[in-house]
């Protein structure tokens, strides 16, 4: 069993009874995040690219929490010249184990730039997350690809954290269309009314993905929703 807590944004935070990872931990400054909701403790965070709204607080809670940041090569060398002690660098199509399971990196098509002067973060991924038994998707910010039917046909997917809000990423039409090349058992929205340039109905994507068998799930901000 595995709980998965929506903070906000693309932010996820798993636990899987004995270790929690957080993912792209925007916090700081996240209009959304409720006051006191959000998680501090972490003993490894995954960071699907540099921008801020997804790097966010990945730094100071990895110092903070002796934390392992798992993303991209030039996105851990960045962090590791910020001073975070622990690292795992990994790259598209490379995969590890982990003492809570294993990730892999997914491709997603976006971009990944750090600061205000626009340094180069590497390419933005996604993560497929084994965990408690369970395959979890984080697809990160992406457009859609045709390739997702290969990441479902490679791996029986549990969860997908799939983005709706548009603009940045896929809308609520493309989601749909992923979840249908995914074919996951469950589907959690992403990415979403955090800006009213993002905003949008996320029940239209539940009701969307109906017809190919996957249940669609919609967390408020802070709630949490337990995978067995």
């Amino acid at each position: 069993m595995v709980k998965v807590t929506f903070i906000g944004h693309s932010c996820f935070a798993l636990d899987n009874g004995s270790e929690k990872i957080l993912i792209d931990p925007f916090i700081t400054g996240n209009p959304v995040v409720k006051a006191g909701g959000a998680p501090v403790k972490a003993d490894f965070i995954l960071v699907t690219h540099g921008h801020g709204d997804h790097l966010g607080d990945a730094i100071s809670l990895a110092k903070e929490n002796k934390a392992t940041i798992i993303a991209n090569y030039e996105l851990c060398t960045y962090c590791q010249s910020q001073g975070v002690e622990k690292v795992h660098p990994m790259h598209i199509g490379g995969g590890n184990k982990f003492s809570f399971g294993s990730v892999k990196l997914t491709i997603a098509h976006h971009g990944s730039t750090l600061g205000d002067k626009l340094q180069y973060g590497g390419n933005p991924v996604g993560f497929i997350i084994r965990t408690g038994g369970k395959i979890i998707y984080h697809a990160g910010d992406t457009g859609l690809f045709l390739d997702m039917k290969l990441i479902g046909e490679l791996d029986k997917i549990d969860l997908a954290l799939l983005p709706i809000g548009g603009n940045f990423t896929m809308d609520i039409p493309d989601a749909v269309k992923a979840v249908e090349f995914l074919r996951p058992k469950r589907a959690i929205p992403m990415h979403y009314n955090t800006f009213d340039l993002i905003a949008c109905d996320p029940k239209d994507f539940t009701g969307g993905i109906k017809p190919f068998g996957a249940e669609g799930i919609v967390l408020g901000f802070g709630e949490t929703y337990e995978l067995n």
